[in-house]
């Protein structure tokens, strides 16, 4: 940690006015919240969270569509994670249906082989996880196999966010995960600082003292801090392998309104695979009926413990939102490592 520790001197010896930097990553908060940092950076440097949890920001329609599945009797397959998410009148765990945990999409695969009955997957994932679900459907499973495809792609959220100006925002650290994939030249187009980082501590210091050194000599570039796994173009193959398969489409995200081209559908040649046509399945708007404020926390306005439910009726065994249930979540991370500021 020496690195560390000399990177956050730098830092506190940078910082001479207020910056706040907004992540847009799960795993980046998660590492945050785990080793400290915000209690070692500079009081006037603020980190604040995206929607930067794709399980976090699936909204309510979307998980009543996949309970709907279970009641109508399919084999709903999906992550651990989104069982236990809210929807409008319960969870996929609630639902009494075959709801069943896998680790990938090659296993809900795996159930169809075995059985006469439908299966679905329900395929939550930025960008990352896109391009594997894409050549699962490239190799052709059976056709009782079909997917509820909920995936999200992370540029068109940054603009929004940037065009509404809610809270003031300096500079983005990017998703490391998801410039491996798809790069960085698409981050390209906004006008902000940003610097793509990794996990460990060291890296997020890092990314950090980056972003701050181009808001204090009025740069907007994209960095990148974490060579060792991303470059500017990204893994073009699966580029290739996602965009053969799926294509971009309007779509709502918990806690936003419908973001244009921020989601992915499958093409009409992979209609078959389908499930929100297949089932003829409708998603409903639903407006939040009570106190939590996951959707301010999603758009890095609010913080976990502005919400009057944090720690005491929502908590990890017993979740209100989104946000307390997924191990990419906020709450969750700040329950877990008791984060109060």
């Amino acid at each position: 940690m020496a690195v560390g520790k000399e990177i956050v001197e730098t830092l506190r010896q940078t910082v001479d006015r207020d910056i706040s930097l907004m992540h847009i990553c799960g795993t980046h908060e998660a590492a945050i919240a785990r080793h400290g940092i915000r209690s070692v950076l500079p009081e006037r440097l603020k980190i604040v969270m995206g929607p930067g949890c794709p399980v976090c920001i699936t909204p309510q329609g979307e998980i009543d569509a996949a309970v709907e599945l279970a009641e109508r009797g399919c084999i709903v397959a999906t992550y651990g994670d989104l069982i236990r998410v809210p929807g409008s009148k319960g969870t996929l765990e609630s639902s009494g249906g075959d709801v069943r945990i896998v680790q990938g999409v090659h296993k809900a695969v795996e159930i169809a082989e075995q059985t006469d009955r439908e299966v679905v997957f329900i395929s939550v994932g930025f960008e990352t996880t896109a391009p594997t679900v894409a050549a699962t459907l490239l190799a052709k499973p059976p056709e009782n196999f079909s997917i509820l495809s909920c995936h999200r792609l992370v540029p068109p959220a940054m603009k929004w966010l940037l065009a509404q100006g809610e809270g003031k925002i300096d500079g983005f650290l990017l998703p490391g995960h998801v410039c491996v994939v798809m790069g960085y030249q698409e981050y390209e187009q906004f006008p902000v600082p940003q610097v793509v980082a990794g996990f460990e501590a060291e890296d997020v210091l890092l990314g950090l003292l980056m972003l701050v050194r181009q808001v204090k000599e009025g740069r907007a570039d994209v960095e990148n801090a974490y060579p060792r796994a991303v470059s500017r173009e990204g893994n073009v193959k699966a580029q290739h392998l996602m965009y053969e398969v799926f294509e971009a489409c309007d779509v709502e995200w918990r806690g936003f309104p419908v973001i244009p081209q921020s989601g992915l559908t499958l093409r009409e040649e992979f209609a078959g695979y389908d499930a929100q046509r297949k089932f003829d399945l409708v998603y409903k708007k639903v407006t939040k009926p009570s106190a939590c404020i996951c959707d301010r926390v999603l758009r890095g306005v609010a913080q976990p413990s502005d919400c009057a439910l944090f720690g005491k009726v929502c908590t990890p065994r017993t979740p209100v939102g989104p946000c307390m249930v997924s191990h990419e979540g906020a709450c969750k991370i700040w329950q877990t490592y008791h984060q109060r500021h």
